[in-house]
């Protein structure tokens, strides 16, 4: 497995994380469930330090290539490059104990609704 992480400064930005929650309900969100390769996406924010990204858990770096352009306008809503892109290779995984199996469609996002 391979992960990637993207993150911006939302600083001098036209979008806050309120109004990139609506890009994610409205479009974001669905728009890569389809995206091969791709196990698992998070979108996460943090309000204090105005930032903004996602976590990406791919099947391989090569499943990550081939999959091409994401179907994501973060980057021209947000208005420039993020800030930093990190990318690793898993060094090993677990799934804990949890109750509640499904991952899909869930944050703030929904909670407001």
């Amino acid at each position: 497995m391979f992960v990637r992480t993207v993150q911006w400064d939302l600083e001098n930005s036209p979008m806050t994380i309120p109004s990139l929650r609506t890009y994610l309900r409205d479009e974001s969100v669905d728009a890569f469930a389809a995206v091969p390769g791709l196990r698992l996406k998070v979108w996460i924010a943090n309000d204090e330090a105005n930032t903004w990204g996602a976590i990406f858990v791919w099947e391989s770096r090569a499943a990550m290539v081939a999959a091409g352009p994401m179907p994501s306008r973060a980057k021209a809503l947000i208005g420039k490059d993020p800030s930093t892109i990190s990318e690793y290779e898993v060094e090993a995984s677990i799934e804990g104990a949890f109750t509640d199996a499904v991952l899909s469609r869930r944050g703030r996002v929904y909670d407001e609704q």
